[in-house]
């Protein structure tokens, strides 16, 4: 399993335009990393540089100390697995056909899974949960369900990094705790290496071990929730006055928007 992963101070341009500003940290195995920070601060772009989706003009990506530029995308698809933010399955796929892709970095092309692949599918449904839902069309599955369908595809290529943005975008608030209660408890028990682009704050707090808050394309702050998510810091970065307390039952940090009164 990787260890660790390190971003090295990333720079990425659109054109005339700079996203991303020197951008560096690191994420150990077994953590959880959020992603944070207004829309336009470059937080999916980061994403795509850490998958390789998105070349940086500067700086570089390590896993265990290894620069993945020049990784075959096989190499790479069987260390690296990303959960999109937006997964259009409008074909009759069952459940297990959608895990069952999770399998391709391993194999050749027409090669059909061996009894160890059907075993590591096998797993990855039943960690998320959706095990009973295998023989299930796509199509019919609630928003929550597919999103835990889509987790363990991406468990399935046995990832050492697992890469998700936003990834309870559409969900109800059960279901959002329920991805990341799941997402928490896979990156402890598989030492993943798990850094995930969120809006919610108090679920960033709640769940992440470090969170990464960016700013107009630069770390605006890093660390613990308590050390990012300081009223003063979200005030500026984010232009709304905020409250930040304590959550009664677990003590970590919660942020409240104060809206202006108008009389």
């Amino acid at each position: 399993m990787a260890k660790k992963l390190v971003v090295e101070n990333v720079s990425f341009s659109y054109g005339q335009r700079l996203i991303l500003q020197d951008i560096s940290f690191t994420v150990e195995a077994g953590e959880m990393v959020g992603i944070i920070g207004p829309n336009g601060s470059g937080k999916t772009t980061l994403l795509k540089i850490i998958s390789r989706l998105l070349v940086p003009d500067r700086g570089r990506i390590l896993i265990d100390g290894k620069d993945t530029a020049s990784w075959s995308p096989r190499l790479l698809a069987r260390t690296v697995a990303v959960v999109p933010q937006e997964t259009q399955i409008n074909f009759e796929f069952t459940v297990r056909d959608i895990v069952e892709m999770g399998r391709s970095p391993y194999l050749r092309r027409f090669q059909a899974m061996s009894k160890q692949d059907q075993e590591i599918v096998h797993q990855a449904m039943e960690a998320t949960n959706v095990l009973f839902l295998a023989e299930r069309s796509m199509t019919e599955l609630s928003g929550g369900e597919r999103q835990r369908v889509i987790v363990a595809r991406a468990l399935a290529q046995e990832p050492e990094v697992l890469l998700l943005d936003e990834p309870t975008a559409s969900l109800d608030i059960n279901h959002e705790a329920e991805i990341f209660q799941l997402l928490r408890r896979l990156t402890s028990e598989k030492g993943l290496v798990t850094i995930v682009v969120l809006h919610d704050l108090d679920l960033a707090a709640e769940y992440c071990d470090q969170l990464l808050l960016l700013a107009r394309g630069t770390v605006e702050a890093s660390g613990s929730a308590e050390e990012v998510l300081r009223g003063e810091t979200l005030a500026r970065v984010y232009g709304v006055d905020v409250v930040v307390y304590p959550n009664p039952l677990t003590g970590k940090p919660q942020v409240h928007v104060l809206v202006p009164s108008h009389h």
